[in-house]
């Protein structure tokens, strides 16, 4: 308790001062953050990805958060850091081109297909759906969701932009509603996110619904999820996947469209 206070009482006289002095101090306290994050991060990364490099990234993320924190808002300050620490290393990342051209390509025309044939169907798609739509066997559409998974860096992590592009970006997992904790007042434009959100996952087929519950609120690892479902790594991943680019094709349709009346 005592630790907190000292940190709140770090936080009042930063905003009073704006000293880089404290500014650095309060960048020390929340620093394991970055180290959480870039391992969180890392963890669906190539091997060759060095974490330490991550934590660089990340930091200036962290820096951005705590120059820009409104305690007013009455939102965690950790809730508020992660997203920006997260899009940091992203965004390094992509400057990077790390990822090839052909594996970004094959994911993007994933999602166009999944979002086609979800307006088409008005449910989700079957795998054979999916792979009869691209004009592939269902064994090259698992071997691209495998690939796809292993240059995954955004996932619910991925920060987007509201419809209308006003306002944060924001991560998609911090727009589903913690009823622990308190309720800050939103924007119309988060709030239509976090319905969509929540639509699509209900809207997940049990086993790719199950996965995202597993990993991202009870943050299980890839293979304990696999041991719970009785499958390999691999499969979890290419089920985390494709579960993640039905979401984000539910997502972009839902800001396309306009709500029906």
């Amino acid at each position: 308790m005592a630790a907190a206070d000292q940190t709140q009482t770090l936080w009042q006289e930063y905003q009073k001062s704006n000293d880089p002095e404290l500014r650095d101090r309060l960048i020390l306290t929340y620093a394991p953050l970055v180290k959480f994050v870039a391992g969180r991060v890392g963890a669906s990364l190539p091997a060759h990805v060095d974490e330490q490099d991550l934590v660089s990234y990340g930091l200036l993320g962290l820096i951005g958060a705590i120059e820009r924190f409104d305690p007013s808002r009455e939102i965690k300050f950790e809730t508020f850091a992660m997203a920006r620490i997260r899009g940091a290393i992203i965004d390094e990342l992509r400057s990077l081109d790390w990822v090839p051209r052909s594996v970004r390509t094959r994911a993007r025309q994933i999602e166009r297909a999944i979002a086609a044939l979800e307006k088409e169907l008005h449910r989700a798609p079957t795998d054979e759906e999916i792979a009869k739509k691209l004009g592939v066997t269902e064994e090259e559409l698992d071997d691209s969701l495998l690939e796809i998974s292993r240059s995954s860096v955004g996932a619910l992590d991925e920060l987007w932009s509201p419809a209308g592009g006003g306002g944060d970006s924001i991560a998609l997992i911090d727009t589903i509603e913690d009823e622990s904790g308190l309720d800050p007042e939103v924007s119309l434009e988060q709030t239509e996110v976090k319905e969509a959100l929540a639509e699509a996952i209900s809207d997940l087929p049990e086993r790719e619904k199950l996965v995202v519950t597993l990993y991202y609120y009870e943050e299980l690892t890839l293979r304990e999820i696999g041991e719970v479902l009785g499958v390999t790594e691999s499969r979890v991943s290419q089920l985390h996947t494709k579960a993640i680019l039905r979401l984000k094709a539910h997502l972009s349709g839902a800001a396309r469209e306009p709500a029906e009346t």
